[in-house]
């Protein structure tokens, strides 16, 4: 099987070399990705139409919020697939106070300096969620920071003083949460007569007018895309460090 597998992968790696002689030039003018249409509107017309300077949140969160809705259900879905997989539920460690006591983490340096940096990473996550639509990040970017400052502590600290602060159960609750939000904001859409995520709906609601209701719109999508990345960063940590016991991390 090994050697199958070896075999396949070098087949495909073979396939996906070949194909990039197809492709233009850097910086080629003349490319099909500039040549498009599609392209020169985000261009063009992003700002002046949502009021977010950054047109990349603005496709991803607006223009092609479809797409990033189901993308952060996939990662929700990654997320319970590994419980599925490797969650221990009954056995002998999954619940032993013993072995969570012994659960120390790092060294003193280790939680020394964890203790100084974590609550910066935090802030800066925080700001990359709330300032997507306008400077580079988002719910994705802040979502990772996120969920790697709780995987820093529980390696600093430990896994169990970790799960103190975010346990298996509200993990899962704030993944759920995060797809809520964001189809949540959909509905809402659908309620004040307008397509589902067509957040010119929302004007009524928002201050000021259509254009910034798209733009507050993005930042309400983006923060129900980190709730569910921050959640499942950490819990496909905690499996795959435990083997799906949740103690004694590494």
């Amino acid at each position: 099987m090994k050697i199958f597998g070896l075999i396949a992968v070098l087949v495909v790696g073979a396939l996906l070399l070949s194909a990039t002689s197809d492709f233009p030039d850097w910086r080629d003018k003349d490319s099909p990705a500039n040549e498009s249409p599609v392209s020169s509107f985000y261009i063009e017309k992003t700002e002046k139409l949502t009021k977010v300077p950054n047109m990349v949140t603005a496709v991803l969160a607006d223009y092609r919020s479809y797409d990033t809705m189901f993308e952060t259900v996939v990662i929700f879905i990654a997320g319970i697939g590994i419980i599925a997989v490797l969650r221990n539920f009954d056995g002998p460690n999954s619940s032993s106070i013993k072995r969570e006591n012994n659960d120390e983490g790092g060294g003193l340096l280790a939680r020394f300096t964890c203790s100084l940096i974590l609550p910066f990473i935090q802030i800066f996550a925080l700001y990359v969620v709330a300032h997507g639509h306008h400077s580079p990040g988002g719910g994705f970017q802040g979502g990772v920071m996120l969920g790697a400052s709780y995987i820093l502590a529980a390696l600093a600290f430990g896994l169990s003083k970790a799960k103190d602060i975010f346990s298996e159960r509200r993990t899962m609750i704030f993944a759920a949460v995060g797809i809520f939000i964001y189809v949540g904001w959909g509905v809402l859409c659908l309620l004040f007569g307008k397509e589902f995520l067509n957040y010119e709906a929302l004007d009524p609601i928002l201050p000021g007018d259509a254009k910034m209701a798209r733009s507050h719109s993005m930042l309400i999508v983006e923060i129900g895309v980190a709730f569910t990345v921050t959640a499942i960063m950490f819990s496909m940590y905690s499996n795959l460090s435990t083997r799906g016991r949740l103690s004694k991390g590494l």
